[in-house]
Parts: structure tokens; sequence; C-alpha cells
């Protein structure tokens, strides 16, 4: 027996739901935008091709410009193993060359794990992973002016707990080994490396102990935590600078060395109060001098602090922080820049142009010729990060989220809804609240939206694009410590509507809120549902920096959904750990925290099942706490007993932190987990997982809904995603299939791309069509056909994934009872395994003597009941499907009937247009064989003239503006028809019989040969 056929066939009876077993790479996802970028902090260019330039986004991964940032294209995707970038580093003596450091030096709650470091040879085409793995967060990267063999980095290190992997690391042979060269304690890491170029044995790094907790971010320490080190032997020794420096606390340190002007080193320092600010050195660092204590230049330093010099003038600055600011005096004053987004990070100067730049900030990268007067946009980076999706009930459904940094939250449809001028840019709709979320669209009303601004509940009105607030409390919680406020609010604040009553939303502090009228009344109907443990009740930022805007308020319930099957059952997850549920609407409420389940971590879903009461999952995440092990728990009773579905050996790994967990709503125990790096799938309600990424990229998956048998995501670093009709995975015995099978396909709705929207590539919709699923037991040489057939059998179109003999194809019959002639269609793949074809709606277009031409565009099907018959050698397999009208197209006022009146038109039209050109294509041939007859008789001559009299009136003659003859006469009419549903006019009704009659006309006074 075949080794690979007996393990899939052990592995299949050992666990008959794993979907190992098939292939299943015909499923992919699809990307929805928005097409708005999202946070950057590293960013380069090159100088000897000065349109080229790459930006790494925080979940986005690396990406690159080669025309001024006019467009954007991704090089990382398939080779890094996080998304996140920290800095990376071109080598201008030869720009193929580039070392890329991962894991983003913004110490955000939702910051991402860096990987080690990645180089690439062939300027990004291809990438090579070339160690430290285990550094953390890399806030450095700088190569040797002569030798890009030679490379320093500066790493962070872990975010969220300590490692000894911290400090700075060199290498001389391009990666393939690396030695530490300074290290100053598990906590404490290094944030920046600088080389001075005119002597690279000069090195200056700033040392940072920068750690993140749930409740708070310290930054700083004493100064034997942190400073400026210099070494002048290239890293074998090092001294800690001291004179001039902050002597007490000192945080985050970026330092710039002037190119220009050897002497003069800049460092930005976090320090308390004034101490905190620009310090110079004219003695390349031996001593410093503080020169500004600008506020504007050392905002949130534990998340900017970054600071550039013009690369041909030492005295021109740039800070970077919430705000962009610039200095033409060495420091001492600073005038404010307007890039296109606030919340500033990184930027490269081209030294041989100063005033050509790139820039990046929490919108993402932008590029200027003019010094900053003007940029390139933002719209057009599909990196923004979203905490959370939602969904509406309208056609085409739209995708709802909060994206970050972003003033409102947003969404996105599925499919192009209307007509616009710019599409994908322009159907980002803005929906309430803020960049926090979520955003719930009303269930039957998709014009209100409940949005959520950290904490703030709003009634957004898309009609009027207004919100009414109705804050719980209505008190700031900004600057508090969170055990002195009322209601405890985090940034991301679940909003839920009762899938039992559209009336009832729910809302959640450390209590869960209820409200009837919109949030015009709030009722608590819990008690406290979080661990409240008093030493996590702290002022956020220390020991220097105070910063609370409730991002670290570490008691809060940051999860919550009703049961869809027992109206009351409430399920609730903390962000410091417990889980609640309520079985009377909120009367009692027991604590059912799984027992095997370590403290302190975020429930950041739970998930009642569509199925059953007494079930639901839980996903916890406790990378905040330095734990990467992934948690999901499911129960069956309540909550009495939970069992862990995710132990690191059952598929998922066990570096993987889970974020959401899904049941489908169709088949019980089909899960669907998003992780930290992926999508992951099972098939046996949790005893083991396969990975379902497919195509979609290493990014964290923050929410996934299932909706109309679509899967819908969220994404920390890729906008939102959809993998279209999960039918296949719903099939209970997929993994028994031996032969060839059709899935049943979807009720599928006639939906026609509006205008504009046609050829969008930002994001690329999809084609309208029935989605078919089929199963091939082995990939063969042997053709795969597929028939559409109506309820009396008759075949209106028929594909085949080979071109097929004339003999082989059977009788060409009238096309207005049977249609015979199979189109070839590459995308009728005969792939072993899964493959998915997407029927376009449209049955048999007109003849045409063009190959390529003939049958195509034909008129989309009627709405009603058709049949799927797929062929494969001696192989059949049919299924039976529905299309639907549009329900816009009902609303107005057309119905079935009139679509059907319609369809009958466009066929006769369509027939009409056939005969016209096998006409026109018969005169053209006699009129070619009598002109290539030698000696042409009288009666012959007098033929030749007549029928090019004929074809005069049947053919338009070649030219630009000619007169439209008969045949495309009958194109315009047909097409004319053809662009929404419609009843048919009068005008349309007489121009088909006038055409007819002409068309008879001609036919008789060309009497052709049989």
């Amino acid at each position: 027996m075949n080794i690979r056929f007996l393990l899939i066939f052990l592995l299949t009876a050992l666990f008959p739901g794993l979907l190992s077993a098939q292939d299943l790479s015909a499923l992919q996802y699809r990307e929805v935008g928005p097409y708005r970028g999202g946070r950057v902090t590293a960013v380069s260019g090159v100088v000897a091709e000065p349109a080229t330039f790459y930006f790494g986004a925080t979940g986005g991964g690396l990406w690159k410009t080669e025309d001024y940032g006019a467009s954007w294209f991704n090089i990382s995707d398939g080779f890094f193993k996080t998304p996140s970038i920290g800095a990376l580093a071109v080598a201008q003596n030869d720009p193929n060359v580039i070392y890329v450091g991962t894991g983003s030096d913004g110490l955000r709650s939702n910051v991402i794990e860096g990987k080690g470091m990645y180089k690439s040879i062939d300027a990004g085409t291809n990438w090579e992973e070339i160690g430290l793995e285990e550094a953390g967060q890399i806030g450095a990267v700088r190569l040797h002016p002569q030798d890009f063999n030679t490379v320093y980095v500066a790493a962070i290190g872990k975010a969220f707990k300590a490692n000894p992997e911290r400090g700075v690391y060199k290498t001389t042979d391009g990666g393939k080994s690396w030695s530490r060269i300074l290290f100053i304690s598990e906590e404490t890491g290094v944030s920046d490396v600088e080389l001075l170029p005119t002597n690279p044995n000069v090195i200056f790094a700033a040392a940072w102990r920068g750690v993140r907790k749930p409740w708070t971010i310290i930054s700083g320490g004493t100064p034997k935590e942190g400073g400026i080190y210099k070494s002048l032997d290239g890293g074998l020794s090092w001294n800690r600078i001291e004179k001039g420096l902050p002597k007490d606390l000192i945080g985050k340190i970026d330092i710039e060395v002037s190119p220009s002007d050897s002497r003069i080193v800049y460092a930005l320092v976090e320090a308390p109060g004034e101490e905190g600010g620009l310090y110079k050195s004219v003695d390349q660092g031996e001593s410093f001098k503080q020169v500004s204590s600008h506020s504007g230049i050392r905002t949130r330093p534990f998340y900017y602090t970054n600071i550039k010099i013009d690369p041909t003038n030492s005295d021109i600055l740039y800070a970077m922080a919430t705000g962009y600011y610039k200095s033409e005096d060495g420091g001492k004053t600073w005038n404010r820049l307007n890039p296109p987004h606030g919340d500033n990070h990184d930027m490269w100067v081209n030294p041989e142009n100063p005033d050509l730049f790139i820039q990046s900030n929490d919108g993402g990268a932008n590029v200027t010729h003019n010094g900053g007067k003007t940029w390139s946009t933002q719209f057009n980076q599909p990196t923004s990060e979203i905490y959370q999706v939602e969904v509406d009930n309208q056609y085409p459904y739209w995708l709802y989220g909060g994206q970050q940094d972003n003033y409102s939250t947003v969404a996105v449809p599925s499919m192009p809804p209307y007509g616009v001028q710019a599409s994908g840019i322009g159907y980002i709709q803005n929906t309430g609240g803020c960049e926090t979320g979520p955003a719930v669209p009303h269930p039957t009303n998709p014009d209100i939206v409940y949005s959520n601004c950290k904490g703030r509940f709003t009634v957004y009105n898309k009609r009027t694009g207004t919100e009414q607030s109705y804050y719980v409390g209505a008190s700031n919680m900004y600057g508090h410590n969170p055990k002195d406020l009322k209601f405890r609010f985090q940034r991301v604040s679940p909003i839920h509507v009762s899938p039992h009553n559209p009336g009832v939303i729910y809302h959640t502090s450390q209590y869960v809120h209820k409200t009837i009228d919109e949030g015009k009344t709030w009722e608590i109907i819990s008690p406290d549902l979080t661990a409240f443990e008093a030493d996590k009740q702290v002022i956020s930022g220390a020991p220097i920096t105070r910063d609370v805007t409730g991002e670290e308020f570490y008691s809060t319930i940051y999860a919550i959904r009703e049961s869809p099957v027992q109206e009351g059952v409430i399920w609730v997850g903390a962000n410091d750990g417990p889980v609640h549920v309520t079985r009377d609407g909120g009367q009692n409420w027991d604590e059912v925290t799984p027992k095997n389940l370590p403290p302190g971590g975020r429930v950041d879903a739970v998930e009642p099942s569509p199925h059953d009461p007494a079930k639901a999952y839980v996903a916890v995440l406790r990378y905040q706490l330095g734990d990467t092990q992934p948690y999901i728990y499911k129960t069956e009773n309540y909550g009495k007993n939970w069992t862990l579905i995710t132990n690191g050996n059952n598929g998922i790994p066990k570096d993987a932190p889970t974020r959401v967990i899904r049941e489908d709503p169709e088949r019980e125990g089909l899960l669907y987990a998003g992780t930290e790096y992926g999508m992951y799938i099972s098939a046996d309600d949790g005893n083991s997982w396969n990975s379902f990424q497919q195509n979609l990229p290493v990014t964290p998956v923050t929410d996934l809904k299932i909706h109309r048998g679509d899967m819908v995501l969220s994404t920390m670093g890729r906008g939102f995603w959809i993998l279209d009709k999960l039918n296949p995975l719903r099939q209970k015995d997929l993994n028994a299939l031996n032969e060839l099978h059709l899935f049943k396909p979807a009720k599928t709705i006639r939906y026609r791309t509006p205008s504009g929207a046609w050829n969008s590539s930002r994001p690329s919709y999809p084609d309208p069509g029935v989605v078919l699923d089929y199963f091939l037991p082995e990939k063969s040489e042997v053709p795969v056909k597929l028939e559409i057939r109506d309820t009396a059998g008759r075949v209106l179109v028929a594909f085949s994934s080979d071109s097929i003999p004339a003999s082989a194809s059977g009788p060409r019959r009238d096309m207005g009872t049977n249609f015979t002639e199979f189109l070839v269609s590459e995308s009728l793949t005969k792939n072993k395994g899964l493959n998915r074809f997407r029927w376009d709606m449209t049955v048999a277009g007109p003849w045409s003597s063009n190959e390529n031409r003939s049958y195509r565009n034909g008129p989309m099907a009627a709405p009603g009941q058709y049949t799927a018959v797929l062929t494969h050698g001696s192989g059949t397999s049919s299924q039976d499907f529905e299309l639907v009208l549009d329900p816009r197209v009902m609303a107005a006022g057309i119905d079935v009937a009139q679509v059907k009146e319609q369809v009958e038109f466009q066929m006769v039209v369509r027939d009409k247009l056939s005969e016209t050109y096998q006409f026109q294509d018969a005169l053209e041939k006699e009129i070619e064989e009598l002109e290539s007859k030698k000696g042409q008789s009288p009666s012959e001559q007098s033929r030749l003239t007549a029928l090019e009299e004929v074809l005069a009136k049947v053919k338009t003659e070649e030219g630009i503006y000619m007169q439209p003859m008969l045949a495309d006469q009958w194109r315009y009419l047909y097409y004319m028809m053809n662009q929404a549903d419609q009843v048919p006019g009068r005008d349309a009704r007489q121009r088909f019989t006038e055409l007819t009659g002409q068309l008879e006309g001609l036919k008789s006074q060309a009497v052709l040969k049989e």
C-alpha cells in the first residue's frame, strides 16, 4: 500500500473530522480593504534609485514602491514568520542587499512579537532567515558603510517578559553567525545603535528598559538600566556616557550622528520633567548638553522617541512623536509639519536630495519631493489594523470594525454596492465611534450603527453622518487610576445586540450594561465580573512618563455574547481572566472560569454554540503576560467542566496565541480559530486542528464571523478578508470522498457589478457568479465538463477544461432549445482534491466566426431552478441550485416575471444576432470564393456585385465613426438589454421588429449557397 495513502487512511480513521486528508487549496481568501494604511515604524530608501522606497508595517509586513509611493507591493509574504517590522537597512553600495529586523519598537499592548532577522540579496524578491529568532523586538539595524556583511542590530528584547537575548549584536559574515557585543540585563535591551559615518568602528548604543504588562508600561529606570554607551573598537569594549545626561531616571533614547559633521551627536531622551528632551554633543558623544525640552518632541516616549538629521546639514533636525516637528537651528526651536497623518515614527532622507524623503506614522508611509510641503497618498496601502469585525443584513453585506488610529470606525462592502468614481477607496464609510471600535450595525436597519470609542457608546446614523452620544456614566476616564473609576471601560469595550431581540443592546465595563432604548437609559445587570486585583489597579506609565489612555485598564469585561439558541444565556469574559455565564438574562451569574486556565489572561472571545445552549468556547490570550501558548476551551455543560482543545500538539502550534474561536452555524463541531499568526480549522470539535491559512498573509486574526456561508475576518495589519462559500467544509464525509463529486451550490443572488467597479484593483472583487465546488479523486488529463441545465433539461451553457474535437462535442443544435458547444475555461480546473469554478450566471451568447468569442457574453440566466451536471471520464455528478433576484431590484419595483420576460427577449435578440453574424460569414466566404476565381463569367461578376452590396448593408465599413450597419445594430440592441434588470421597452421591441424585417429582406436579396 502506498505509504502516503496509508498515512492518510490512518489519520482519517483515528480522527474522522480531520481535514488534512483532502487538498483544500481551491478555497482562497480575498482582501476587501480598507485601502488606508496602518502603523509603519520603519522606512528606508535607495540613493541610487530615488523612486524606490521601503516601509515596514507593525502588522502588515514589508512593502516596496518603485514610483515614489504612487503604488506599493508586498515583498515579505511567504517568507517572514511575523508581519511586525522593527527596522530595515539597505546597503547603499549595493541596494540589492537588504536587512530587516522584525518586531516593532512601538511597544503598544497589541505589539506583535519579532521573529529575528531576514536578508535579501535581490532587492526583496527573495528572503533568507538569518537568525536572532529570540531577540524579540528589534529597534535598529545598521550596516557598515563600506562592508554590507558587517551588520549591527539593536535588540530591545521580548515586550512582555524578561529574556537574555537582548543587547547589541554584530555579524561580519552577512548574518551567517552573530556575536552579542553589548548586554545590560534580561530586562534592559537596546533600542538604537548608530555608527560614526567617517569611522564605523565608533558605535553608539541606546540602552532601554522597556517592559509591557497588561496593566502598565514600564519605560526607563536608573542610569544603570539605560543610557548611552559608546565603543571605539567596533563593539569590543564599551563606555557608558554620563556627562551632561540625566542622573536619576532615564528612559527610551534615540541617537543621531551627523553625516556632515562627525563631531555632532544628538540624543532624544526620555527623562522626568524638564530633563527630558533633546541633547547635543559636539565632541563625538563624550559629553552632552540639553538644547531643548520642547514637550511636543517627546510625547509618549515608549511609543515614539525618534529623531532624524538632515544628512547635509547638522542644524536641520526632524522629531517624530504625536506631532511631526522640524528644527533649523540645531534643535533650539521647533516648527510643526503637516504629514498626512499623526503619530509619527520614522523617516529616511535622501542624502543627495534632502527634500526627497519618506516618512511614516500610524496612517502608513508617505513620500515627499519638496521637504514635506506635499505628500504621496496613504490610500494605497492595505495595511490597516482592525480590532474586530461585524456584518450587516443588507445586500451586498458590509464589514464593520475599529481601525487603529482612525478618527472613526469604518465599514467596507463585501462586493461593490453601487457605482463610484474611485472604486475601493470610494467605498470606505465612516460608522461612528473611533479607532477602537466596535461598530455594530442594527440587525435590520444598516443605516444605524452602535459604535464605541474607548468606552463611549454612540448611535451613528449613516444617512446624516452624525452620531448621538449615550456614554455610560458620562465621565471622562483619561488620566485616572482605574481603582477610582465608577465604571472601568477598556479602549475596546464590547457592544453586543441580542440575537433574539434587536432592541436589546449590551455594553460592558466591569459590569454588563443593558439598554432597550438605544442607550438613552442603561441598566446594570451584573456584579463586577472581573478579578480586580488591587496591585493591578495603578496609574499606567512608570517610572517616568504617565500614560493613561484606558489601554491599560486591566479589570474590564472584554467579550460578551448571548446564545443564539436560548434567550437569556449570556457568556462574558474579562481581560484579567474570569469567565461568567448567566442563564436568566442577568439575574444570576456563575463564575465558570476553566480550572486549569492560568490566571490573568485576556478572554478575547466567547462563543456560545449555535447548536446547543449548554455548549460554549472561549479563546484566551496570555501573550501580554509572556505566555504564547494557545488557549481555547470548550464546555458542554454551561461551564461546569471545560476541556482545553489546544494543547500545542494537536495542530495549533504551542507558540500561536489564540484570539478568536467560532463554531460553524450549520455543521456542529466545525470550528474556526484565529491566532496571532493566522487561521486554523477543526472538523472534530477541537480534537485536532489544521492550518487554514491558504493565501492569507501571516498576520493576527483579531475576529471572525460566519455570515451567509462566508468566512469574514479582521486582521491586525492587513484589513478585512473574506473566504466565500464554506459549503464543502460543511460536508461531514469530505474525507471519505474517493470519486467525482459536485457539492451542493448555495442559493445565489443575481448580482450585477455596478459601473465604476468593473476594473477595481483595490480591492479586486470576484466576478458575480454561482460558486461550484467539486472533488476529483486524482489529477487527470481527461477533460472536466460542466453543463448548466434548466428544469426542462435543456443545456443553457457548457464548459470544458480542454478543447474538445467537434466530433466529440455532439451535434450542434439550435441554441433556443439546447446548447452543446463546450466553451473552454481554464478556471474549470482538474486538480486532485477540491476544485472551485465560478459560473458567471450567463447562458450561451451569440455565435461568432471568432472561436474565442463565440457563445460568450450571453444573457444572465433568469431567476429560477437550475441543475449543474459535472462529467469527468465516465463519472457524472449533478446538483440542483437556485438563482434569486437581487433584493435591491425587487425593492425598485422589478419582479421575477418581468426579469423572465427580459431574458426571453434577450434570447431572441441573441439568436437574431447569431443569425446575422452567420449570414455575414456566409456572404464573406462566397465573396472570397468568387474573388479567387480567375476568368469570372458575367453572371459570376453580377453575383459578386450583388453580394458585396448586401454585405455593405450587413457589415460596418472599417474606419472611425462609420455608420453602423445591420450586424452592429443588432449588437447595439443586444447590449442595450444586457445592462440591468428591467422590462423591455416599447422602443426596443419595435426596433427588434424593424431589424428582423431588414434581415429577412437582405437574406431574400442574396440567396446563398447551401
